[in-house]
Parts: C-alpha cells; sequence; structure tokens
C-alpha cells in the first residue's frame, strides 16, 4: 500500500498522482477515456453506448466548467489538483515511454489520445487496432509526520508504496500488458481531469434512470405500482455504515465501520493510501484519478466515512423540440421557443466507423435521449438531464484539502457543508468524544413530480427554486446506523433500500454493551437474509404437497435462513426465488413493460422487468392484490420445478463477476456468500443471474482509540498491474472477511519503491 510524505500538502499531491500512475496507469487510462467519451477508440462497440451518453449528457465539459469555478473560488486547491494531475502526467509519461519502446502503441494524431476540438467536434482518438482477431471489450524527500500515532516510531523521511514485514524490495514491472493488447499509449491528464473521472463514476449513482422505470409502470399499472416496485434497484450503490459511540466501546472512543457497495472492478474502484506531510497524516480509501482521501478517512483525531444518502437530485424534463433553417429550439415554461445550444461530436470505434453525435443543451439541461425527431424506435421524446454541478459549476472539490486538514468533528462537519455529489450521509467521530451524523451535499427544491417522475419542460412549476439544507441526526443508544434506508434524508428521496441490513446491524450490535474494532468484522460478514420471510410465508400456507415438493417445503421452513456460499438450503431458496420471479415477470400484467421505449442502452439495467420483479419481490409477495395475479398458484409452480432439480450449494452458482475494461483470459470467480438484502451484500439479481457484480468494494473500521488498531480490505489488493504480487493478494482476506491491519508505524514497514 502506498504510504507516502512530503513536506507540503503540494508535493504530497504530486507523489499521490505520480504512485497512483505507476501502480494503476491501465486503470487511470481507462477512467480518462471513460470520462471523455472516448473509450470505444481501444474498447470497440460495446463501450459505444457510454461514450454516446457521456458526450451527450456534456461530462467533459461540465469538469472545464467546475475546475474554471475552482480556480477562481478556491485557488489553493485548483492548485492542489494540478500537482495531482503533474504526478499522473509523469508516471504515465514513463509508461508511455515503455509503451512505445515496446512497440505496443500509437498515441494518435499530435500525440493525444481522443482529443476534443474546442469547436466542438471530437478528434477520432486513437488508431485503433481493426485486426478482427482482436480480443472483444467489455466493458520523495519528505519530513516525519507532526501528528505520529501514539505508539509510532518515525522512519526515514521518504516516500513510497510499502508494505508491513520484511519483503525485499522488487524490480519495477513493465507496462501493463493491457496497453499492448490493444494498442494504446497513455494520453496526457489535462487539470479538470480528476473532475470528470469524479463525475464519470458518479453520474448514475442517484439512479435517475429509475424515473425512467416509473414514467413506463405508472403508464401501464398505475400510480400505486411506484409504491409497490420501490426498492434499491439494479444499478443503484448502496453501503453499510455504523458508528458506535465511545459509551458502547471497551475503549471509551469511538468506533466507526462500514463497507461501500458498488460495483466490484478489477483493479478496485478504493485505494487504500497513507498521506502525511506537515499539515496533516491521513489514511483512507482514496479514489484512482482523484486526489485526497474523499469518503473514508482517519486523521488519527478524528475519522469519517459515508453511505449513500439515496437522494433524488437530477430531474429529466420532457421536451418539445423542432428543427429550423437556424438549428433546433426548445419550448419553454413561458410558452416561447428558444434556440438550443447544438453541435455535432465524432466517437471513433475501434474496429467500426466513426459515429457522429448530435449533442444539444437546452436551458434545463443536456439532452440525453431522444431528439426533434424523437428515440431511435420513433417514439415522440427528447429528455433533457438536469444536475446540481451542471448548474452551478461546482463540485464540491473544496471539501477536500479541508477533511485532510481536520482535526475534529467540527472540522469534517465544517467541510462537508461543502460536499456536493453524491449526497451522502456522513459519520464521524473525533478523540475527545465529537460524534457527527448528518446528510452532505446539494439537493434542489423543486415541485413533488419532479422527484418522481419525467416533467414537461414546456409547463411551468418544474423550475429548481433554491436547495435543501442538509439535515444532521443523532444516535439511538450509542448507535448510529445507516444502510441506504429512510433515514436523515427520508425527505429527500424517493426509493430507498430496504430496512433489512440496517435492522440486522442495529440487532447484533444490541446484543452486548461493549465493542471493539476487532468485533467488527463478524458484522460485515453476516448473512442472515430477513427479506426470505414473505416467500416462505406463502410456502408455508402450502399445506398440500406432496412427495419432494413436500420435502423441499419442509426443508426450507427449518433452514436459518443464512446465505452461506457451502449451504445447500440457500442455494434451494435462491433457485425458487428465482423460479418465482421469473413467473411474476411473465404475467399478462406485466406484458406491456417487457418492451421499453429505445431509451439509450446505458439507461436500460433500470427497466428490466425481470430486475426490478426481483428486487421488489417482497413487496409483490405482500401486497394485498396484485393485479389479479395468483400468487400462491405461481409459488407452487416454482416449488414442484425446483423440486426436481439437483440441489447444489448457493456458492456454486453465487461467484463474484468483476468488471474489467478488457476481459481476463483466466478471470478468477471465486464463491460468494452473501445475498442482496444480507449485511455482507454480495447482490445477484433474482431471476436473471446468481453472479454478484456488486458487493463490498472495501471494507474499513476506524478506531479512535488507537488508529493502528484500524483494518480495512478491499477485494483485490493495492495495485492494478497483474504481473504484481500485491494485485489480488487481498482477495482471501475479502472472501472469508478477514481485515488487514492498518499500519502506522513508518519503523514497521518495508520499502518496496521509490517516487
Amino acid at each position: 500500500m502506498p504510504h507516502l510524505r512530503a513536506g507540503s500538502a503540494l508535493e504530497l499531491a504530486r507523489l499521490q498522482g505520480l504512485v497512483t500512475a505507476r501502480d494503476r496507469a491501465w486503470q487511470l487510462e481507462v477512467e480518462r477515456h471513460r470520462a471523455r467519451g472516448t473509450s470505444a477508440s481501444f474498447l470497440g462497440p460495446e463501450a459505444l453506448p457510454w461514450d454516446r451518453f457521456v458526450r451527450r449528457v456534456r461530462l467533459d465539459d461540465t469538469a472545464r466548467r467546475c475546475f474554471a469555478t475552482l480556480e477562481e473560488r478556491d485557488p489553493e486547491t485548483a492548485d492542489w489538483v494540478r500537482a495531482y494531475v503533474d504526478g499522473v502526467n509523469e508516471g504515465l509519461t514513463a509508461t508511455a515511454d515503455a509503451v512505445t519502446a515496446g512497440g505496443h502503441g500509437s498515441t494518435g494524431a499530435g500525440g493525444a489520445v481522443g482529443t476534443v476540438d474546442v469547436r466542438g467536434t471530437a478528434d477520432a482518438g486513437p488508431q485503433a487496432a481493426t485486426d478482427p482477431a482482436a480480443p472483444d471489450p467489455r466493458r520523495t524527500v519528505g519530513t516525519v509526520p507532526p501528528y505520529p500515532d501514539p505508539h509510532a516510531t518515525a522512519g526515514d523521511a521518504t516516500a513510497g508504496d510499502a508494505t508491513a514485514g520484511d519483503a525485499p524490495a522488487g524490480p519495477r514491472l513493465g507496462p501493463a500488458p493491457e496497453f499492448a493488447r490493444v494498442g494504446l499509449v497513455p494520453g496526457r491528464w489535462e487539470p479538470w481531469t480528476p473532475l470528470a473521472v469524479w463525475l464519470s463514476t458518479h453520474i448514475l449513482f442517484a439512479g435517475f434512470p429509475a424515473k425512467l422505470w416509473r414514467e413506463e409502470a405508472v403508464r401501464h399499472l398505475g400510480p400505486e405500482s411506484v409504491g409497490l416496485f420501490a426498492t434499491d434497484g439494479p444499478g443503484t450503490s448502496g453501503s453499510n455504515g455504523w458508528l458506535v459511540g465511545g459509551e458502547r466501546t471497551g475503549t471509551g472512543q469511538a468506533v466507526i465501520a462500514g463497507d461501500p457497495h458498488r460495483f466490484i472492478e478489477d483493479p478496485g474502484v478504493y485505494q487504500q493510501i497513507r498521506l502525511a506531510c506537515d499539515e496533516f497524516d491521513v489514511v483512507g480509501l482514496a479514489v484512482p484519478g482523484v486526489p485526497g482521501i474523499a469518503h473514508f478517512g482517519h486523521t488519527g483525531t478524528v475519522a469519517w466515512a459515508i453511505t449513500n444518502a439515496m437522494a433524488d437530485y437530477q430531474d429529466l424534463y420532457r421536451e418539445r423540440l423542432r428543427r429550423t433553417g437556424a438549428g433546433v429550439e426548445a419550448l419553454g415554461p413561458d410558452g416561447t421557443w428558444r434556440r438550443v445550444a447544438r453541435h455535432t461530436e465524432l466517437v471513433r470505434v475501434a474496429g467500426e466507423e466513426t459515429v457522429e453525435v448530435e449533442v444539444l443543451e437546452t436551458e434545463r439541461g443536456p439532452v440525453i435521449a431522444g431528439g426533434p425527431e424523437g428515440l431511435d424506435d420513433g417514439t415522440p421524446l427528447a429528455l433533457a438531464l438536469r444536475y446540481p454541478p451542471r448548474v452551478t459549476g461546482d463540485l464540491g472539490f473544496s471539501a477536500l484539502l479541508p477533511l485532510l486538514r481536520a482535526r475534529r468533528v467540527a472540522d469534517v462537519d465544517r467541510a462537508f457543508d461543502v460536499w456536493a455529489e453524491p449526497v451522502n450521509v456522513v459519520q464521524a467521530a473525533d478523540t475527545e468524544g465529537g460524534l457527527l451524523h448528518r446528510v452532505a451535499g446539494r439537493v434542489p427544491v423543486r415541485s413533488e413530480a419532479n422527484r418522481t417522475r419525467l416533467v414537461p419542460a414546456w409547463e411551468p412549476g418544474h423550475e429548481w427554486t433554491g436547495w435543501h439544507e442538509m439535515p444532521h441526526a443523532g444516535l439511538t443508544d450509542g448507535v448510529a446506523v445507516m444502510a441506504n434506508q429512510r433515514g436523515p434524508a427520508v425527505d429527500l428521496g424517493v426509493e430507498f433500500a430496504p430496512p433489512h441490513r440496517a435492522d440486522r446491524i442495529r440487532e447484533l450490535l444490541s446484543q452486548r454493551r461493549e465493542w471493539s474494532a476487532d468485533d467488527m468484522s463478524a458484522i460485515h460478514t453476516d448473512t442472515h437474509l430477513a427479506s426470505a420471510a414473505p416467500l416462505l410465508d406463502h410456502l408455508a400456507a402450502l399445506d398440500d404437497l406432496t412427495g419432494p415438493a413436500a420435502g423441499l417445503r419442509d426443508r426450507l421452513l427449518r433452514w436459518n435462513r443464512r446465505m452461506d456460499a457451502d449451504s445447500r438450503e440457500a442455494a434451494v431458496f435462491a433457485a425458487l426465488r428465482s423460479a418465482l420471479v421469473r413467473r411474476l415477470a411473465a404475467q399478462p400484467a406485466f406484458a406491456a413493460l417487457t418492451t421499453p421505449p429505445a431509451y439509450p442502452e446505458v439507461l436500460l439495467p433500470w427497466l428490466n422487468l425481470v430486475a426490478r420483479v426481483g428486487f421488489a419481490l417482497e413487496h409483490l409477495l405482500r401486497a394485498e392484490e396484485l393485479y389479479g395475479i395468483d400468487r400462491p398458484a405461481l409459488v407452487r409452480e416454482a416449488v414442484e420445478e425446483v423440486a426436481g432439480q439437483p440441489a447444489g450449494r448457493w456458492g456454486d452458482t453465487h461467484r463474484l463477476a468483476a468488471w474489467r475494461a478488457l476481459p481476463d483470459p483466466a478471470p478468477q470467480a471465486p464463491a460468494l456468500s452473501g445475498d442482496h438484502d444480507c449485511v455482507l451484500c454480495t447482490s445477484a439479481v433474482p431471476g436473471w443471474t446468481d453472479l454478484a457484480a456488486r458487493g463490498p468494494a472495501a471494507r474499513y473500521v476506524w478506531d479512535l482509540a488507537r488508529r493502528e488498531n484500524s483494518r480495512w480490505v478491499v477485494p483485490h489488493g493495492a495495485s492494478g498491474h497483474p504481473d504484481s504480487p500485491h494485485h489480488h493478494d487481498q482477495l482471501p482476506l475479502w472472501l472469508t472477511g478477514e481485515l488487514a491491519p492498518v499500519v502506522t508505524d513508518w519503523a514497521h514497514l518495508t520499502k518496496e519503491s521509490d517516487v
């Protein structure tokens, strides 16, 4: 893990960028292209839908605007971001030189990959390989820190990657092999690229496409369907987080623990890192490509963590557009037609023809679907997305340096006052007994209709009129728990996660009065599935089953409801659940929802009927009436189907399906415990697949009594290079629920490389 020391925050930012580029050059290059909408130039046609979306939503331009605002309002942070980018470019230049020397790639015209013409037409990007046999794409000198841990011993003042123990330093690795596979040379980062990476990572985080689902559900099923299908949906990211106050720990100091749930990527979305200079000494989980430590950090005297607040802060407007001799116009709420900003961009696609994308932006925001001619299937629709950074030109990066400098909860609280997105619930504690439980972010004040469905841009009453005050909350019996359920952000959102994970964490914490950092992994890995109850209740009511079906019923009614990888009962339950979901989704009442309008492909996961039924199954089974559907009969059919199948173990089919930009020729797909509504949230999609693409993207325990008692782990490892010994060395820990120690004594670290 990188442990970096420098004499100043600026030099430290450069070092963070440099070591990230050396450890994760391929990941950074993929993220840069994804943020600019040029990834299809080397990943091929499967990346085109994402590139189209990024171009149309004007993501890179929004990042430029936000960086310009940062330069104007907070030049110190802007310089700090520039220093990080300087480090990234230094590291990527070395990789580019190595790739070029090996004859593995081309930078394209002007030495830049996928450059964007300031006139608005995108350069085609690199001369990517067009071989039809090409692999199919998928997706230094410092000072001793002034705030050491109480038991730390100052080591030599250096900066570099370090590991605990006596492992000898290894040779520097060559460029990641992925560059050679696609014939790519790393390009140059711009000062706003970290902001673009942040936006790219979080633009879909709030799940605005769920409004498309609600629109279709209401149109075909009626308004009651909004609540019936409201749940933590197929594309939403969540988290577990809990804060245990000093009154409930053996040390008298607070402990913060949790795990963010995201799509599991390889390399991972979180980077374990330590950043130390004259001003601060912080350990935490950074986002590769973004300076500092935004989400999860421990400064020695204060620690913080976040969960997704499930707030709704992005709106979709139905636009009326028309073409004129001068361009495109949109009908506004005052009844007048106004000029729409318009230009075209070219997206290069490896192995295929270049694609032209028309980019439109109304006064509401960028048009992300449809246009004057409607959707591709002829549906007369154009949708504009309004999202806070596009409106304000502020992405909240001014919070990042104050977080690193924080000494007390009050400092963390002030830093998050300027947070923008995503909207999070923050938990923090300090060594003086201070505690914090609040919502942070920017949520617009607007009509209730904006929050739930598509709204007409040409009608008044749907404007943004201000910003909500962010609520604060307290602890209950010395504990605060957030797992995306209805909590302090209840008035800011529409769909929240079911309460099962939060209720289970509270139940576990209530089983004794005194807790320690070492106890938290047992909570992280709890596999009890409370949401199994409605299906098991229906099963219990089938008292006339015979033969194998009766045996299956009795077996599941005796089951402990734990989704353990080696459990045969868990496998049988999951098979029964999927069989029922498929039958429900096939009912004539839902037939109109099987083929949604031709929305952009990026948005379609939110409209997948099977996924929607699978995640809402609990509600659908408990509803008094469900559109005339005979649910007991469907449960009976599902039982009879599953009873005739051989029974394996849950881990036989419930396996990790990590996302990689390029497919791994020998992918690891280890068996997993857990399920969507377990605290160990490894999300399959019932009725669709038992594979888990989402899960804990990291686990952490922050101990305020002594930072070195803290723990953490990520799904794979600290390095993004497949030839590094630290590429996947944490996977065994992550799979078993073990946590690695947070080592902060410089004398206990073995230096592996210089930066």
